[in-house]
């Protein structure tokens, strides 16, 4: 179906939905930034539809979108979605229709983070250890929120293509013996264990309680921000060494994931956790853990491993797809 320029009298609607929020925008001129930024909990609404007519409802003298590109967290395959860490299931083709659109196209939220990396500017990105970023080679993009998104971004020609994954759900890294006792713990209370479910927010949460079952102590009734915040402050002892032992993890599981890819061009690093651990993270193993000590050596030893700090980069991800669809248009030969 043909995808038609934004103006502002038929904008592009750009979303990028979580396990806990949904963020939407509006496009209404071709290459411009997404506006009228509002945050939504998925909580809130029964799907997609009621949460995209409440987004709509809120904007000001809002004209209908004509396309939209929707970034959700979870493999997309087929017309059936659903939310890995949220109620939402919902059919893209009947959302589409009742929601008016010429157009609408699913992808995956780190696909989605993955293609705004070349479109942000320098000042957001914030550099964690050594490392240089090169140009044109393939980068990674990593983030820890509801749940643990990954993506690649490779240079075809002139255009940057993503690698969508489920890398979340790879092996999680254990590398240490303290790593080893919260692994057995983890796995007396979960069927599976992978990289998910100790490198998240709900991860955090789990890594600050096994390691209470390690000490023989009592854990505290703690959410994963206030484990963040107690680790950060060094008020819990045990919070504290559950957010170094999440850094550390996360470096190796980096190291991995840059290993798998060729990274040179960087890892980039999302999600709803880091930028509020900033200066914790920058002083962890985190750094040294991705380095590692690895058959082959020095391989990334001069891989730049960044920090996203902007607030809603997914979005220009979104916007991205839909300016592809405009390009991949033009580029059609009339027939003869």
């Amino acid at each position: 179906m043909t995808t038609l320029e934004p103006t502002p009298d038929a904008p592009w609607l750009v979303a990028d939905i979580g396990g806990t929020h949904a963020r939407f925008g509006l496009v209404s001129r071709l290459h411009a930034e997404p506006q009228e930024v509002r945050i939504l909990r998925c909580a809130d609404y029964p799907g997609l539809v009621a949460a995209v007519e409440d987004y709509l409802h809120r904007v000001p003298s809002c004209a209908h979108p004509s396309a939209a590109c929707v970034a959700v967290a979870g493999p997309v395959r087929g017309d059936r979605f659903r939310l890995t860490n949220a109620h939402w299931d919902f059919s893209i083709s009947e959302s589409r229709i009742r929601l008016g659109l010429d157009h609408l196209e699913l992808i995956n939220d780190f696909t989605a983070l993955a293609l705004a990396v070349p479109q942000l500017p320098s000042s957001v990105f914030v550099r964690i250890g050594a490392g240089v970023r090169w140009a044109a080679e393939p980068m990674a993009v990593i983030g820890p929120g509801t749940g643990l998104g990954v993506s690649g971004l490779m240079r075809v020609q002139q255009r940057w293509v993503p690698i969508p994954g489920e890398g979340g759900h790879a092996g999680l890294p254990v590398e240490t013996q303290a790593e080893a006792e919260v692994a057995r713990v983890l796995r007396e209370q979960h069927a599976i264990v992978d990289a998910e479910t100790a490198l998240s927010g709900p991860g955090l949460a789990r890594l600050y309680r096994a390691l209470c079952v390690v000490h023989d102590r009592a854990p505290a009734p703690m959410a994963p921000e206030q484990v963040c915040t107690a680790g950060r402050r060094g008020a819990d002892p045990v919070a504290r060494e559950a957010l170094s032992m999440f850094c550390g993890m996360l470096g190796a599981f980096a190291g991995n994931i840059a290993l798998t890819l060729g990274a040179r061009g960087g890892v980039l690093l999302g999600g709803g956790i880091l930028p509020g651990i900033v200066d914790f993270l920058a002083d962890s193993d985190f750094r040294s853990r991705f380095v590692g000590n690895r058959c082959v050596a020095g391989y990334l030893d001069h891989v730049a491993t960044e920090l996203i700090v902007a607030a809603t980069p997914a979005l220009l991800g979104a916007t991205v797809i839909l300016q592809q669809h405009i390009l991949d248009q033009q580029l059609v030969p009339e027939p003869v």
